[in-house]
């Protein structure tokens, strides 16, 4: 299990524990005596149910009963949320017998938050299977690897990694080394790629990992596979039998039942990751909102200024390759992309962006709506959605893309964002796509939540003061 997925499992399950435990509790005390203010002995039952939450903390973390919780079954699951409840039962009776009140709590309150708590436990446990699995398997989350191989190993190496693998994994690719295969189907699995193109293929598709199965393979074919795919963003699982030290950060584990040592320059803390969503949630909900008070103003300016819808998409590339559009305010004519070809002798910035200061493409309300970055609000719902973060790095084009070799393509490794270093620093200002990239990486290289909210308060303060932007 990755570490993503066993932290977010693992603290699901434990929020509803404690809810349903809760719920359960509340519903036993009512049924006992109708009324809170008629409860004997408040305190202690009181401390009862806090005994439980306890319990159910410890029991979660320390003993780990929320293993392999995705592949077990409905009985299986029965079973485990009984034995469960008994243990939390008979550990708060012996509490209560050392402390010599156990003859003062309502026997009834305890026999009936067992009932209750088994059957609320395993109702919700059951309704967070279908959720977690459908949330794991989801296009967006769902973890997308491709398979480096030989042509020997071919059919056993897949047929191993989807008997072990975890549900949110999904092989999307296959490449094979020392054979022409191109075009077969293994287990279901294409063949796209040999040992002359395999980096080529996987610097254009949506990738996530690799996992490298060479036995016997060239050492400097395997080390510049490795490399270039870890100066991509991409983690790299490697199937070895004698571990050489390599003078990298590594992680050394087992992957659907290999040794492999994961070669990754991205190394992210989860829980911190958890914390960034949620706050970008929070932020894109109140972007909603703000959105949708200036919208009807933006429309109406739009309209009366040239013809056309309100807003504009256009699909750009997401972490690790996802496609996804991209939605802002219409700020140029209808048809500004066909005219851009007429004006790239014009491009004022020297790489693979566009970008020019009077460009005749951009309406009339479309450089106010540019210049207070108002243009950029429909992104909000980008962010909510999960396509986009409040902070993060400059989503690229699809064109733009395209052109992108090994270095360029890391920074896209991170989920892009509304803002980031490069809007800070000045982006109407910077001539250099690699300058870009430079502060794109320098943001990866150093992310913290300390950095996203330093870079949000200079956002607003960019923004208000209208500092590079044109």
């Amino acid at each position: 299990m990755n570490q993503k997925k066993k932290i977010i499992e693992s603290y699901c399950l434990l929020f509803t524990d404690l809810l349903s435990i809760t719920t359960a509790y509340i519903l036993a005390i009512l049924l006992r005596y109708q009324k809170f203010r008629r409860v004997m002995e408040p305190e202690l039952h009181f401390l009862g149910c806090v005994c439980f939450l306890l319990f159910c903390v410890i029991y979660s973390f320390l003993l780990d009963w929320n293993r392999e919780f995705l592949l077990r079954g409905i009985f299986v699951e029965f079973m485990a949320v009984l034995k469960f409840n008994l243990f939390m039962v008979l550990s708060l009776q012996c509490f209560l017998f050392m402390i010599q009140r156990s003859f003062d709590f309502s026997r009834l309150v305890m026999g009936y938050f067992f009932v209750f708590d088994v059957l609320i436990v395993w109702l919700v446990r059951l309704l967070m299977k279908k959720i977690l699995r459908a949330y794991f398997t989801s296009k967006s989350n769902v973890v997308k690897i491709m398979v480096i191989t030989k042509a020997a190993a071919l059919e056993k190496t897949i047929v191993q990694l989807k008997e072990y693998m975890d549900i949110d994994y999904e092989i999307v690719a296959l490449a094979c080394v020392d054979a022409d295969r191109k075009g077969e189907v293994i287990e279901g699995i294409e063949v796209t790629a040999d040992g002359s193109d395999v980096l080529e293929v996987a610097r254009q598709m949506p990738l996530d990992e690799v996992f490298i199965h060479l036995p016997e393979g060239n050492k400097r074919y395997v080390k510049h596979i490795i490399y270039d795919l870890e100066s991509m963003g991409i983690a790299c699982h490697y199937n070895i039998d004698v571990i050489e030290g390599p003078q990298k950060e590594i992680r050394v584990g087992s992957f659907a039942g290999y040794t492999v040592v994961t070669y990754s320059i991205n190394h992210v803390d989860y829980r911190r990751m958890a914390i960034k969503r949620l706050i970008d949630i929070a932020g894109g909900l109140v972007g909603l909102m703000i959105t949708a008070v200036v919208m009807p103003f933006v429309a109406l300016a739009i309209r009366i200024d040239s013809p056309g819808p309100i807003l504009f998409a256009q699909t750009r590339i997401g972490k690790n390759g996802r496609r996804f559009k991209i939605y802002k305010f219409r700020s140029m004519y209808l048809d500004a992309e066909e005219r851009r070809k007429e004006l790239e002798a014009q491009n004022e910035i020297q790489g693979l962006m566009f970008k020019m200061e009077n460009d005749p493409r951009i309406t009339k309300v479309g450089k106010f709506i540019r210049k207070t970055s108002i243009d950029e609000l429909p992104q909000f719902f980008n962010i909510v959605k999960g396509d986009m973060s409040l902070v993060g790095t400059r989503p690229p084009t699809e064109d733009e893309f395209e052109q992108y070799n090994s270095h360029y393509r890391r920074r896209i490794s991170m989920t892009p964002g509304l803002t980031g270093l490069w809007q800070i620093s000045g982006r109407s200002e910077i001539v250099d796509f690699d300058e870009v990239v430079k502060l794109d990486l320098e943001y990866i290289d150093n992310w913290s939540l300390g950095l996203d909210i330093k870079i949000l308060f200079q956002t607003v303060w960019v923004v208000l003061t209208g500092k590079g932007s044109k």
